[in-house]
């Protein structure tokens, strides 16, 4: 009864109601919306390399070496001799190392040039290696490994033949036509950059740029197949390599020699530490975030409140006959709680409803144009945290009006 009653005085107040649950439920969809895409990116950008101890670049800054080498973002500001890198590589304490050759692209998606130790070590996640749907690792010069989403969005299966481009251009007029390269393997979906990325290796990149210089064809210059293999195609430069050492102990002492390397200016960064720094950035825009988000809700819930106390004035002949018939004065009270209570419950619903539907269609945008892999499941983390938040300030809210009903009740006598 209590319930049903106050259905229906909701019911005939429609319209303004109807006003009431719209401001709320787009308050919601902001509050939730920001906080549900923040943790998720936050674990989408974690997740995405795992098991590597340091991650070795020309000199620059932790974050753009982070950034272009594990996400793919921006580019280097020099390259690391190759000498260098076998040197480091054959330290005594480094059990492992993947180069990353990068600087050509197919279609918008970056091309990495590696070798196959990178099917081997490197991880993602809770450590999970990189695994195949179809095919295998390169073995030929012109071999391809496409990434999940490359595959997918491109609709190539094994054995296509694909032409790289030059340059980092979703289109591009340098492309390396002359020498296509082959798909022998299509790698399982990973939600991290690895979807997006196209891989060659060291010795396939060498080759394609033989007979270019300054970013151009040098003309009249052609080196056919066979010609390519006489050649031992030994890269000249690499962009990055990442490094997996025998012991976690070793890990400052390795970052401390490589940053002292005196044959040329490098940079060993710690992944982890990397990230933290990242997220310590974001932080004021987070908080501006959180913010900006809170005082929406506020004015939603002081739109309610304000709404609830109309209807108290409007409603004082409705008060009476409840009082006649024998309501007490904190039936009223819980009466005009009760009908905030269903208006926030609403509100709730309508919000997450549009946020899933929001984030399942856009989720192919957020991965293609920022590499970010968005969970549809919203009831989870801080998001049932910030419900009963709003839960309770829907109560704080309604205190105002359902106390003017309570007194007013209590007047009647």
């Amino acid at each position: 009864m209590f319930f049903r009653l106050a259905l229906k005085s909701l019911i005939n107040r429609k319209g303004s109601v109807a006003l009431t649950i719209l401001a709320m439920s787009v308050s919601i969809f902001v509050l939730l919306g920001v906080e549900h895409i923040r943790t998720q990116t936050k674990q989408s950008f974690n997740s995405t390399v795992s098991g590597v101890d340091l991650i070795v670049g020309a000199r620059t800054g932790s974050l753009n070496l982070l950034l272009y080498s594990v996400f793919r973002i921006g580019s280097p500001t020099n390259n690391i001799d190759w000498q260098a890198y076998q040197t480091i590589a054959n330290h005594a304490k480094v059990a492992w190392a993947i180069p990353i050759s990068l600087g050509d692209s197919h279609k918008g998606y970056r091309v990495m040039g590696t070798s196959t130790d990178y099917f081997k070590h490197f991880s993602y996640g809770n450590k999970h290696q990189l695994t195949f749907t179809k095919g295998k690792p390169f073995s030929d010069l012109f071999d391809v490994v496409l990434g999940s989403e490359v595959a997918t969005k491109l609709g190539y299966s094994l054995g296509d033949k694909i032409v790289l481009a030059h340059g980092l251009g979703e289109t591009s007029f340098s492309l390396h036509d002359d020498k296509p390269f082959k798909i022998s393997g299509i790698l399982a979906a990973t939600g991290t950059p690895v979807d997006q990325t196209v891989h060659v290796s060291l010795q396939g990149i060498e080759a394609i740029h033989l007979d270019w210089q300054q970013g151009v064809r040098v003309p009249g210059r052609t080196i056919t197949n066979e010609q390519l293999e006489s050649l031992a195609l030994q890269p000249k430069n690499i962009t990055a390599f990442m490094l997996g050492l025998n012991s976690r102990m070793a890990t400052f002492r390795v970052q401390r020699d490589i940053n002292n390397y005196h044959k040329e200016p490098l940079t060993a960064i710690l992944p982890g530490v990397a990230l933290s720094e990242l997220w310590q950035m974001m932080g004021l825009m987070e908080n501006t975030l959180r913010l900006i988000s809170g005082l929406i809700l506020t004015a939603a819930l002081l739109g309610l409140s304000a709404m609830m106390l109309a209807s108290i004035r409007e409603r004082e002949h409705e008060i009476h006959l409840l009082r006649v018939i024998g309501a007490p004065p904190i039936f009223l009270f819980l009466l005009i709680e009760m009908e905030a209570l269903l208006i926030s419950l609403l509100s709730i619903l309508l919000a997450i409803s549009a946020l899933s539907l929001s984030l399942i269609s856009s989720s192919g945008f957020l991965v293609s144009n920022f590499g970010l892999h968005i969970g549809h499941s919203l009831l989870s983390g801080n998001n049932l945290l910030f419900i009963l938040i709003i839960i309770g300030a829907t109560f704080v809210a309604a205190a105002l009006p359902s106390f003017l009903a309570y007194k007013n009740a209590k007047s009647d006598r």
